[in-house]
This record gives C-alpha cells, structure tokens and sequence, in this order.
C-alpha cells in the first residue's frame, strides 16, 4: 500500500529527530563513567520511565499483539509474576549494587565465587543481548516493510547501521531520556489504537468482546500440570525467573540503577518502570485480541497472505499501515521505531560496559585511562550492533519472533541467576560449590536446549527432553542454586567432622 505524504514526513521527522536527539550528548560523554551512568545524575523519575521503556521495545509493541492475535492471553501471565521481581530487585539487588559501587552486575559474583563466575556470568549475559538485538531489529523491519514496501533483510542492515552511530555517541543519558520520551508516545498510541479498533466494529464495541470470548481468546491457558506444554504455570514460573534475572541481575537495569541519584531513587524508579509495565502489556495483548475481531467480522479487509497461519506478528503493522487515519500511522510508526531504537543501543551501551569492566580492564589493561576507556566502549558498541544484524537476518521467517526472543533468552541466560541466588542466599557457598553447580546447570540447559533438535528419531526419542522450553532457565537455575547449596552444607558438615577427629 501507499503511504501518504503526511505519515512519510512524520516518520522521518520524528525518527531523524530520535537520532539527532541521542547524538547530541555527545558532548555529556567526555568519561566512560558518563557515557555509561550518566555520573549517577539521572533523576529517578527519567530512570523507572527508561526501565518501563526498555521492557516495552519493539518485542512487546508488536510482539504481544501478534502473539495474542494468534492464540490468547496465555502469554500475559508473564506480567503478573513481575511485582515478585521487582519487590526482591527492590528490597535485596538494588542495596547490594549500590553499596558495591561498580556499574558491573557482575564483579558480586567474583567477590564471592572468583574471577572465573564473574566471566560465565558476563558471558551469558552478553549472549542474551545479541540474541534480544536481533529479535529486535527484526519487529522495527516489520512495519516499516508494511509501510514502504522496502525489502526486510535491507532495513535491519539499514536500522542495524543507525543504531551502532546513534549507540557510539548519545551514551546511558540519551537511551534514557529518549525512553522516557518515546514510553509516553508508545502509551498514548497503544491507547489510540484500542479505541479506534473497539469503536470501528460494524455492530460496536460490544461485537469484540463476543466475537472474542466465542473464540475464547481472553484465555490465560490451562491450569493443567503439564510441563510439556505452555501452562499458565510453567508461563508464570518462567516469567518469575526471567524477570528476577532481569530486575536483580540484568546489566540493563543495573546500570540505570546506578545513574539514578540516590537510593531512594533507584528504588522508587525499579517500582515504577516495572509495575507500569503491567497494565500496558495489557494494553497490548487486547490490541491483539481486538485484531483478531475487527479482522474476524471485516476480513475483506486483511489480505489474503496475512489470513495464513504464522503471519500474526505482521498483522498488527498491516493496520497501523492501512486502518489509521492519516498522520496517526507515521506517528505510531515513528514511536515504535525509536523506542526500538533505544532499546537496542540500552543493549549495545550495556554489553560495551561489560566488555569494558569485566574483559578489557581485567585481562588488558587494568589502568586504562579515560581515552582508551572510551575507545573500547564505542568499538564494543559497533561489533555488538553488527553481530544483532546478523542474528535478525537469521531470524526472518520465524513464526513468532515472541517465542523465539523467550526460548533463546531462556537457553543463554545460562542459569546464571542461581549462581548469583546460590552467592547471596548461601553464605557457606565457596569456589567448588558454585563450580560443581554451574556445570549441573549447564549440563541439564544444554540436555533441555539441544535434545529436541537432534534426538528426533529411534531409541533416541527416549532421551529426549520432554519439558516446554522455557522451562530451561528454571530448571537450569533451580540445579545450580540446589547443586551448589546441598554441596556448601555437606562440605561443611564434613569438615567440622574431620577437625573434631582430629
């Protein structure tokens, strides 16, 4: 379809403008200490804003919708297990950090357990970020190929290149500022989108909810106890550990922890970003429900290649392309383009910190001046960006890039959240405890990850794993913690033993 006049300059105004805007703190990123926590200046109210934005992105804008076009709510039990997490990030992660003082989420972990947990720790954090670029990149191409026409492949390369320039120059303050500004535009226009959708159905707003309920897409999915398929338990116990990792051990959130100016402040902004989260998530699981209706009772107007199963994460871009009124697509284009934007050079910014604190100046160059510092960050930032485009261009034609981003966030997270549970909870826990524990983890992730891909025939079947996918972080995380603590009080029963006897 054609795009008009007005939404094209919209789109380009506000994106070009998104660009401009990061670009300019420039001239605030003259030390790596600005450029990756803004010298803790950040008002705390800017930094739950950013943290909201940061788990919106592209993946749950257009994620969600599609994911509840095509089957129900079930995804949304997710939300419901975040107030858990943000409670313990408040209450346990958010004090320890800060009293620690470096913006690495990971030096804990080598002040308990060595240097090496501090390596695997920052090792699967880092795979987990390309793998969230990627999915990332991916969602912006899909309205913008709604939109222009313009091939995929060539605006993931395009965006990937914008992003890596934006990411090198604006530092931690432009990705929160922009967050802060973008988070509000991406409400305003998840709001829009539902009322115009509720309002247009032929017989009313009343049609959506039959037309839904007779198809039973409100549904939060079974209750059953099977771990084999996407349960409302195994949906909330993934949504627990994964957001833990991400409130209590995530780069991401640590580093705006750390920018805000007080204690007070981070606590105050982890409490806001991730309870707003959850009503907006909302928001967008009945946007995707509301698709499915208006689309159920006018089907003409949904072209015949977007009704074939598996297309339901373009289906929300189609209708912000041709069911908006004018200047209402360009805008909500635009919001989403740049908050994914800012999501990925979040991804980029932090990954460079680490590559920075926990590789470069440990192995290299312990006193790296300010200079080098900054050279390494903003070429850490570029390898990073080009290893996302790569993965996005993999990920073209998947199914859902929903359930993809939730498998591979739960295969390379590594189980690391136990090693930091197994560090905090279990004070006997030593060097060998954690060590024996990472290795059952890894063990049991690697069984859980790979098993369905090459155990698929013959007596091999037998081997095969037979738990849903995103049950791999739990299980993974519950054997490390489990592994490593039973070991600490054993070892340690055993040595009170031997020093008695003797």
């Amino acid at each position: 379809m054609e795009l008009t006049f007005t939404d094209a300059l919209i789109f380009f105004i506000l994106v070009i403008g998104n660009v401009i805007f990061g670009a300019s703190f420039i001239r605030k990123n003259k030390t790596s200490e600005q450029f990756t926590t803004g010298a803790g200046r950040i008002p705390g109210w800017a930094v739950g804003m950013s943290i909201f934005a940061t788990f919106v992105s592209s993946i749950s804008f257009l994620g969600l919708p599609g994911k509840a076009y095509s089957s129900d709510w079930n995804a949304f039990v997710f939300s419901l297990s975040i107030p858990a997490a943000s409670y313990a990030a408040v209450k346990f992660f958010i004090p320890l950090y800060r009293e620690i003082g470096s913006v690495s989420a990971y030096y804990y972990l080598e002040l308990r357990f060595g240097a090496w947990a501090r390596i695997y720790a920052s090792a699967c954090y880092i795979l987990t970020q390309l793998m969230r670029t990627g999915a990332i990149l991916l969602l912006l191409a899909l309205p913008v190929n709604a939109l222009f026409g313009w091939e995929v492949k060539t605006i993931i390369i395009i965006t990937g290149l914008a992003v890596i320039l934006y990411s090198m120059l604006g530092g931690i303050q432009a990705v929160i500022w922009t967050d802060t500004i973008q988070g509000l535009i991406l409400i305003a226009g998840a709001l829009v989108c539902a009322l115009f959708l509720m309002f247009s159905m032929p017989e009313g707003p009343g049609q959506l909810f039959r037309i839904a309920a007779a198809s039973d897409k409100f549904s939060l999915g079974s209750f059953g106890t099977s771990l084999r398929d996407s349960t409302f338990w195994v949906v909330l116990f993934y949504g627990l550990f994964i957001n833990l990792q991400n409130y209590g051990i995530d780069q991401n959130y640590i580093q705006r922890y750390m920018a805000a100016g007080s204690n007070k402040a981070a606590k105050s902004s982890a409490i806001f970003g991730s309870l707003l989260y959850i009503p907006v998530s909302a928001l967008f699981f009945f946007i995707g429900t509301s698709l499915f209706a208006y689309y159920t009772a006018r089907p003409e107007l949904l072209p015949a290649h977007l009704q074939q199963p598996g297309t339901g994460d373009s289906v929300f871009p189609w209708f912000i392309a041709s069911g908006l009124p004018a200047g209402m697509t360009g805008l909500l284009i635009a919001a989403i383009f740049s908050a994914g934007m800012s999501t990925v050079s979040t991804s980029l910014n932090s990954t460079a910190t680490i590559v920075l604190t926990d590789y470069y100046k440990r192995i290299f160059n312990g006193k790296a001046g300010e200079k080098e510092s900054m050279l390494v960050l903003r070429i850490a930032s570029t390898l990073t960006g080009i290893t996302g485009v790569i993965i996005a261009l993999l990920l073209v034609g998947v199914e859902s890039v929903l359930d993809a981003w939730w498998a591979l966030a739960s295969i390379f997270s590594g189980g690391m959240l136990g090693l930091f549970l197994l560090g905090y909870i279990s004070r006997k826990a030593r060097k060998t405890d954690a060590v024996l524990g990472v290795i059952a983890g890894v063990i049991v992730i690697a069984w859980m990850s790979l098993s369905p891909l090459f155990f698929t025939e013959g007596k091999l079947l037998e081997f095969r794993s037979p738990f849903h996918a995103n049950l791999t972080i739990v299980f993974g995380t519950t054997v490390i913690f489990l592994t490593g603590f039973i070991l600490s009080h054993l070892l340690s029963k055993k040595s009170k033993t031997v020093k008695k006897k003797t």
